[in-house]
C-alpha cells in the first residue's frame, strides 16, 4: 500500500471516528447497520410466512374454492411425494419479481375486503377474469414458476411417454411455454373457457 493510499484511509478513519453532536459517525453507521440487519430479517421472515400454504388458505375464498380443486391434482399428491404449494406456482423465487408479485397481490386483498369473491357463486362468476390474469402473468414470464421444477432440457425420452414427450419437444421448437398447453392443470377451467386448439 502506498503512502497516498495509507493517508486516504487514515483521513477516512478520522472522519468516521469524529463525533457528530453526540456519537461518532462510526458508531452511528454500526448501529444503523445492525438495525438494518434486524429490519431485513424481520421483513424477510414476514414475507416468507405469506408464502406458506396455511397463509394462502387462511381466507375461505381460497380454502373453499381453488384449494379444494388443487387437492385433487398431481401437484398435491403423487407417486414421488413432491408437493407444489400455492407460492411455488404463483410467487417468483427471485427477489425483484417476488416484490412486484407481492405488491400486486396486496391489491388483490381489495377483492376480499369488498366481497367480490366471498361466495362460491361470486367466485365462479369471476373465475374467467381471475384465470385470464394469471395465465397472462405466466405467459409473460415464460412460465418462470413452472420452470423451477419442469424444463424441456430435463425431460427424458426414455422415462416420459412418447406422445407427451413429442408434444413437449414440438412446443419447445414453436417457442411455446407451459401455460399455453397446461391451463387447468391445478385448478378447474372456467366454464367460459374455449380451447383455441379445438
Amino acid at each position: 500500500m502506498s503512502e497516498t493510499q495509507a493517508g486516504v484511509f487514515k483521513r477516512l478513519w478520522q472522519v468516521l471516528k469524529k463525533p457528530s453532536a453526540k456519537y461518532s459517525i462510526l458508531a452511528i453507521t454500526s448501529v444503523s447497520f445492525l438495525w438494518g440487519i434486524i429490519f431485513w430479517g424481520g421483513f424477510n421472515t414476514g414475507l416468507e410466512m405469506t408464502n406458506k400454504l396455511e397463509f394462502c388458505i387462511s381466507c375461505h375464498e381460497m380454502r373453499d374454492n381453488v384449494y379444494q380443486e388443487y387437492k385433487e391434482t398431481i401437484h398435491y399428491t403423487n407417486r414421488t411425494g413432491v408437493r407444489a404449494i400455492c407460492s411455488d406456482c404463483h410467487v417468483p423465487k427471485d427477489w425483484t419479481h417476488k416484490m412486484i408479485r407481492k405488491a400486486k397481490a396486496s391489491f388483490e386483498v381489495w377483492g376480499k375486503l369488498t366481497g367480490v369473491i366471498d361466495t362460491k357463486e361470486k367466485f365462479e362468476a369471476q373465475r374467467m377474469t381471475l384465470a385470464t390474469h394469471e395465465w397472462e402473468r405466466m405467459k409473460g414470464s415464460d412460465s418462470r414458476e413452472c420452470r423451477n421444477c419442469h424444463s424441456f432440457e430435463a425431460m427424458s425420452p426414455e422415462l416420459q411417454k412418447q406422445t407427451p414427450y413429442k408434444k413437449h419437444m414440438k412446443a419447445q421448437e414453436e417457442g411455446k411455454t407451459c401455460i399455453d398447453c397446461h391451463k387447468g392443470i391445478a385448478h378447474h377451467l372456467p366454464k367460459e373457457y374455449v380451447d383455441p386448439d379445438e
